[in-house]
């Protein structure tokens, strides 16, 4: 019950930080995915079903106070958050750079699909452009912004797997 509601937690401040702070900083010209690393992060270290329901309530939020199309974000979410909990069995507890890597190539699959459905359903094909002032900047940021948030979710991860170990030996539990 403890992990549930600190994974709600987490998904709430971190929508609030994603649609509050970052886009009111001046000399950003886009801003990090956050949730997009919640989902990646969470997925990567408890799996494929933790990973699905993370990114679905990602999504849900961005569904929810920002989408004209309801469940689009939701599934993208989804999916990036199961792909990304089927790589939980190489789960290294230090290591920062496959959590990275993940993050760039989910946000790059994330913005290939936002690309297909939003721009080129529409027949506006100019994807160079996309590519060059939104793509990459973006994903740029999102991994550098990574390199930090990923930390504090490992440390959290971490705290919480204590807590539950410690919970499994108590006396309490004991026959």
């Amino acid at each position: 019950m403890c992990r549930k509601i600190v994974t709600a937690v987490c998904i709430l401040v971190t929508f609030i930080l994603q649609s509050t702070v970052f886009p009111a900083l001046p000399f950003f010209t886009v801003t990090p995915n956050l949730l997009l690393i919640l989902t990646v992060s969470f997925g990567f270290m408890h799996g494929k079903r933790t990973g699905l329901w993370v990114g679905f309530f990602c999504g849900l939020f961005i569904d929810l106070f920002y989408s004209n199309l309801f469940g689009f974000y939701s599934l993208i979410y989804m999916v990036i958050g199961y792909l990304n909990g089927l790589l939980y069995q190489v789960f290294f507890d230090e290591d920062i750079k496959f959590p990275m890597i993940l993050v760039a190539v989910s946000d790059f699959g994330y913005n290939l699909v936002f690309y297909a459905i939003q721009f080129a359903f529409r027949m506006r094909f100019d994807f160079s452009a996309y590519l060059i002032h939104t793509i990459l900047p973006e994903l740029v940021f999102t991994v550098l912004v990574s390199i930090l948030l990923y930390r504090v979710f490992y440390l959290i991860n971490r705290r919480l797997v204590r807590y539950e170990l410690e919970g499994q030996q108590s006396p309490w539990l004991k026959k």
